[in-house]
């Protein structure tokens, strides 16, 4: 077990590095979310932790977060850099982890206040790393791609016995993981 934690410890940083999704379009902005590892982690927590709520939540949280996303984006493209943006996206990797993982079951205003705040985190990341032109096509393929990823986390969330809690303290623990990189 040492040994396992040892080298996911000395893996780490390489996940932590940029990741791809520069380019330009659709394509970039569809292939952006899943070049980094924080991204995927918390777009997939988001459908896992709606998935175990239940009810509106199954569509209400990721609509939240993609819906926050892009206003998020739209200010980064606007060269409006959210203070605290990367930690915030860290953050959301470990806090929807563990509140997937604790099978949470908040006021659903309440959840969907932690993952729009989340979402607007994130697509401040995706705006301010976005093409100068053709945001439109950027934009289009980051939601398709972060709704697909909710869709993962949902899927998830639906299987039976402890599945979705030993995936919410999983990705939980990559965010730490990814914080101490």
């Amino acid at each position: 077990m040492k040994r396992l934690i040892s080298l996911a410890l000395i893996l780490s940083p390489s996940v932590a590095l940029a990741h791809p999704g520069h380019g330009t379009g659709f394509l970039a902005g569809l292939d952006h979310p899943y070049g980094g590892m924080d991204h995927m982690l918390a777009m997939v927590a988001v459908g896992l932790w709606a998935a175990v709520i239940g009810g509106r939540a199954i569509w209400a949280l990721p609509l939240a977060f993609v819906s926050a996303m892009l206003a998020g984006g739209a200010l980064g493209m606007a060269g409006v850099a959210l203070p605290g943006g990367e930690p915030a996206i860290l953050a959301s990797v470990i806090v929807l982890g563990v509140a997937a993982g604790m099978l949470a079951q908040p006021p659903l205003v309440v959840a969907l206040a932690e993952v729009a705040l989340f979402g607007l985190a994130h697509g401040n990341a995706h705006g301010l790393e976005a093409p100068a032109t053709g945001f439109a096509g950027f934009a289009a393929g980051f939601v398709i791609a972060t709704a697909s990823l909710h869709g993962i986390g949902l899927l998830a969330g639906r299987a039976m016995g402890s599945v979705p809690r030993l995936i919410g303290f999983g990705i939980a623990g990559a965010g730490v993981l990814l914080a101490l990189a």
